[in-house]
């Protein structure tokens, strides 16, 4: 209900109490009957319209979501795993960071690396926990310019925060699994910056539109099966 729509309720159905002699002013005003009658009526109508007010706003509230942009690889893997990831709302294939210039893979930027922006809502899900599946389930990032049986700089294991959070925590995430030596060999991971290409359509939810094409079945479904075991928590259909 919307304010106005209040204000002629209580135009219309309440009324108002006359002025003068036999009005709602000074002392008659506390015993009118008519007048305490109309004033219980209004306080009703103004209450009721507030509460709708407030109802409205929380149905039609929106999750305030944040964008991640990661690269691990081919991006038809990393997009269908993301997919999978409770909280996350959107994944699009894109070509990120390089120059902008003729010839290369998309047509558009030269020096790209194949990457997801992945829109998420920070209150299912935190950007700390995106960086976890990235790590331990997207890929390996101790692969230099390659992963599996993709090579070259394009497939390079990189991460694109999107403002000065974002970079504050993926550098703390960085330097926590090279102390702890967690994979065994350096980390190849790089910290990049650049702009973004959203990738051909026919790149676009590759894994959910050919789940049974052999580099899907040999590259990714393996993944998800990974992020299904290790970290149920995060796991949706």
């Amino acid at each position: 209900m919307q304010p106005s729509t209040a204000m002629r309720l209580m135009g219309s159905s309440a009324g108002s109490c006359p002025k003068g002699q036999n009005g709602c002013e000074g002392h008659a005003a506390q015993t009118s009957p008519r007048c305490v009658t109309l004033d219980r009526v209004r306080t009703l109508i103004i209450a009721v319209a507030a509460s709708l007010l407030v109802s409205a706003g929380g149905c039609n509230a929106q999750p305030r979501l944040q964008t991640a942009v990661l690269a691990g690889g081919c991006f038809w893997g990393t997009e269908g795993l993301y997919e999978h990831v409770k909280g996350v709302r959107d994944v699009v294939s894109v070509y990120a960071g390089g120059s902008r210039g003729f010839g290369g893979y998309s047509g558009q930027r030269t020096g790209f690396a194949e990457a997801v922006r992945i829109s998420f809502d920070p209150a299912q899900i935190s950007y700390s926990q995106l960086l976890q599946i990235f790590f331990e389930v997207a890929h390996d990032p101790t692969e230099v310019d390659r992963q599996g049986p993709d090579v070259g700089p394009r497939y390079r294991s990189a991460i694109f925060p999107q403002n000065a959070e974002q970079r504050a925590a993926a550098q703390q995430y960085l330097a926590q699994l090279r102390s702890s030596n967690r994979f065994g060999r350096p980390i190849a991971t790089r910290i990049e910056s650049g702009g973004l290409d959203v990738a051909e359509p026919e790149h676009q939810d590759f894994m959910r539109k050919h789940p049974t094409a052999r580099y899907i079945v040999t590259n990714d479904l393996p993944k998800l099966e990974a992020l299904k075991r290790r970290y149920p928590q995060f796991w949706r259909n």
